[in-house]
């Protein structure tokens, strides 16, 4: 997918949009697909509808979710050694940019031009966006609505000085993929940001069992709501008729894999229709919906070099919860 046209001359100010999605989401197809295999599942992504955004926004508010806010304060604690590794003139590419609350401590610090955050959620997209643009005078926007999950080649700028392109993926999200899906998601980072390119990366370390269970089944319920609207979105967009009460939330740590999993677990037994398709559940059967895989410091640097980056720097907070690396591009 390449956007058209190309270049683009850019202003100071400039907010654009251009959506990659292809016509007609994948939504259906995939649901569908997925609810046929074994251990039926669906991909991730399909969280973030504009009400499964708004959840998750709660979800880093909650005590037990440590990542966001201790990713944030590494990210304020170090952003003057950040601003030096990525040096002056920096393109900022975001992917899942989602509400970019962290993204306004880096573009302070950068005193960025170009920002280019992609995210498959396009009402969020374009409201956080606009907001960003009004908070920022001197920063050009130009959204991508896309599937950062599939290869993707971006556009290039005129108008903007760009020394170095710089891919920030924070939030831990890279998790979200199998260590080989990570590796493959790392591989097309380092072909966007080219040689000389760099990335900043926030990725969650193995910890305890008891800290990463409560942080994924928070004790009011929040992350259950976000896992059960993946069934009231399928039910609203697909004529699906999930009855959400009928299903629970289960998330919980995983050592000898090291990943977080999230499954909806059937209650009892159960037919279930999407788009004139049956799918039985019996008692105790799950839908797969998310993993969250946790790496040591040592293991994602090894995962960054296989990917052709070279591992820079590494911040984390004094508890030694999560990690920001600084990689660039070999």
């Amino acid at each position: 997918m390449k956007p058209q046209p190309v270049p683009q001359p850019l202003a100071p100010g400039v907010v654009r949009f251009y959506s990659f999605l292809p016509p007609g989401e994948r939504l259906l197809e995939d649901v569908l697909a997925g609810l046929a295999l074994p251990q039926k599942s669906i991909p991730p992504k399909y969280f973030y509808d504009e009400q499964g955004c708004r959840l998750f926004e709660a979800i880093c508010e909650l005590p037990e979710y440590y990542l966001t806010r201790t990713e944030t304060a590494i990210l304020r604690g170090n952003v003057a050694d950040i601003a030096q590794f990525v040096g002056p003139d920096a393109e900022l590419i975001e992917y899942g940019s989602g509400a970019q609350a962290k993204t306004r401590i880096l573009i302070q610090a950068l005193h960025t031009k170009l920002y280019v955050p992609i995210d498959i959620a396009t009402e969020t997209l374009q409201a956080a966006s606009n907001e960003l643009a009004s908070r920022f005078p001197f920063l050009n926007v130009v959204g991508i609505c896309a599937d950062y999950t599939r290869s993707l080649e971006l556009p290039e700028f005129v108008g903007v000085p760009i020394r170095r392109k710089l891919a920030f993926f924070p939030g831990s999200t890279v998790g979200n993929f199998t260590p080989a899906e990570a590796l493959q998601f790392l591989k097309n980072v380092r072909k966007s940001v080219g040689t000389g390119g760099a990335l900043l990366i926030g990725v969650d370390l193995k910890k305890d069992k008891a800290t990463l269970d409560a942080a994924y089944a928070d004790s009011k319920g929040v992350t259950a709501k976000f896992n059960l609207n993946l069934l009231a979105r399928i039910n609203r967009e697909l004529g699906g008729d999930f009855q959400t009460s009928r299903f629970r939330h289960k998330g919980f740590y995983d050592p000898s894999q090291g990943r977080v999993e999230m499954h909806l677990e059937s209650l009892y037994s159960q037919i279930v229709h999407v788009a004139g398709q049956r799918f039985d559940f019996a008692p105790g059967e799950t839908i797969h919906t998310e993993i969250s895989c946790k790496y040591s410091i040592a293991e994602f640097q090894e995962l960054g070099k296989r990917a052709g980056f070279s591992p820079e720097k590494v911040w984390t907070d004094p508890e030694q919860l999560f990690s920001i690396h600084g990689m660039a591009a070999a």
